[in-house]
Parts: structure tokens; sequence; C-alpha cells
């Protein structure tokens, strides 16, 4: 049997967080939302749900820092198999 390069799908479904903002962090939240929904000139929400930029946000700051990127490759590397197992030859 042929080996797949894909040996599972991962987890990608989505996960529950709470938490609990300071008053100042929320305030500006919600008017960054107001901004976003009225700067594109795109039918949007008339009132966005400024949770729903909480995980672009996150996302956004863990792509662009550059110690957290350096480190998660060097992670990645060393968590990948030698290749010592015939069956994982190209």
């Amino acid at each position: 049997m042929t080996k797949l390069r894909i040996s599972a799908i991962p987890d990608s479904r989505p996960v529950k967080l709470t938490i609990e903002l300071p008053a100042e962090i929320h305030r500006d939240l919600l008017l960054y939302a107001k901004l976003v929904s009225g700067s594109a000139g795109q039918a949007v929400d008339p009132v966005p749900d400024a949770a729903r930029l909480v995980p672009l946000m996150v996302g956004r700051f863990m792509e662009t820092d550059r110690a957290f990127q350096k480190q998660r490759h060097s992670l990645a590397a060393r968590a990948k198999p030698t290749g010592s197992d015939p069956g994982n030859a190209p």
C-alpha cells in the first residue's frame, strides 16, 4: 500500500475561549469594530461584532512577531521525523 503524504487530518474545529478585558481595551475594540465596518465601504453588519475581530487580531499579532515565528519554526524543525523510516521517502 502506498504511504500517503498526509497521514492525519488535523483538528481544525474552533476552540471557544472566555476572557476578561480591561474596560479601556474593550472600548477601543468596539471603536475598532465600528471603524472597520465603515472604512471599507462594503456592505457589512450595521452593528459589527467586536468579538469577531479578536481572532483576526491575535492571528495577525502572531504572524508579525518575528521572535515567535523564529521559535515556532525551530520547534517544528525539531519535531519533524528524521526520515529513518523507509516509508517516509518522497
